[in-house]
């Protein structure tokens, strides 16, 4: 995919900095086939004032132009949880310590930004969503017309319970989609595209203490900086998973944009509970398997990851990071 600048892949990233939205960032922020056009915020690994100034932070630390927009502070229904401060630190990047932000937010909204961006670029917008799909659904929800105009959306969230992953705030439910299951599901029942990277491919790839270490050694500055905001992480991991690393969530939806072949898929319509116990907990119909009349019927087929190459995925980042050293 080196031909020239038409190839390359044209990215909104929608994120909640958060260590692994950061590290997913960095590698958006170096790939010489990213094309990346905006970043759009909104609360989860923190709040929204957090996760935007992160965001600022990283834009500044990256030295990317793409604008970086304001996006949900809160879900659809409800009030947001409680930031995980014991998983990304107090400041959602592991504590390190953070320099005065120089750069500034763009005036619009986040949802505003994705419309504009799309209509502007129609069918060539690839959407890397890494956090509640908040954003999403109020862009679809104001602007329909964007929907057939979006080229894929690629998700880092949910759970579908294949090779042993199941959810990681409930028994079944992933955060990302836990956080706002209702735009979720309207999310995921658009006609757009969507390929979903859930934990069943994303706790299959870690990156170990050894991992790490090289890439601190050989990947100059930007190793040193995952080093640096991933250790708080990484002590996380150990703690309440028992891993020496930790797992590769929001990268892999960097991965599975421009790595399908990385990946094994199924396809067919993916539903979400909105309410009860199993809130958030996504529910794929497989295509080709037929049920009674239900509330999967008349929904677009989306397709999931279910297995991963994950030594493909690792050096993937880590050639990545070491090619613009």
């Amino acid at each position: 995919m080196h031909d020239g600048a038409m190839q390359k892949l044209k990215v909104i990233y929608d994120t909640d900095p958060g260590v692994d939205d950061a590290m997913a960032l960095l590698l958006l922020a170096r790939h010489p086939d990213v094309d990346l056009i905006g970043v759009t915020t909104m609360f989860g690994n923190a709040d929204i004032a957090t996760t935007t100034r992160n965001a600022l932070f990283l834009k500044q630390r990256f030295g990317f132009a793409a604008p970086v927009a304001q996006g949900a502070g809160a879900p659809l229904v409800g009030e947001p949880d409680a930031p995980p401060t014991f998983v990304h630190g107090m400041n959602g990047l592991g504590d390190i310590m953070l320099p005065a932000i120089t750069e500034a937010a763009d005036p619009r909204h986040a949802h505003q930004l994705i419309i504009e961006l799309v209509r502007a670029n129609p069918g060539v917008v690839t959407i890397i969503a890494v956090g509640r799909m908040t954003n999403l659904e109020r862009a679809m929800r104001e602007a329909p017309d964007i929907v057939p105009l979006v080229k894929q959306i690629v998700v880092m969230g949910g759970a579908f319970g294949r090779n042993g992953h199941t959810g990681n705030v409930t028994p079944v439910a992933e955060a990302n989609i836990w956080g706002d299951p209702d735009a979720a599901d309207l999310v995921f029942g658009a006609a757009w595209p969507v390929a979903i990277a859930p934990l069943d491919v994303t706790q299959a790839t870690i990156m170990t203490e050894a991992y790490l270490q090289q890439l601190g050694d050989t990947a100059g500055s930007d190793g040193a900086f995952v080093r640096a905001i991933s250790a708080f992480y990484q002590n996380f991991h150990r703690e309440s998973a028992g891993l020496d690393g930790f797992y590769v969530h929001d990268s892999s939806a960097v991965a599975l944009a421009l790595h399908p072949e990385f990946y094994t898929t199924e396809t067919g319509a993916v539903r979400v509970v909105t309410e009860g116990i199993a809130i958030g907990q996504t529910i794929i119909k497989p295509d080709g398997k037929n049920f009674p009349p239900g509330p999967w019927d008349g929904r677009p087929s989306q397709t999931i990851a279910t297995g991963v190459d994950a030594e493909a995925v690792l050096a993937f980042y880590r050639d990545t990071l070491v090619g613009s050293a």
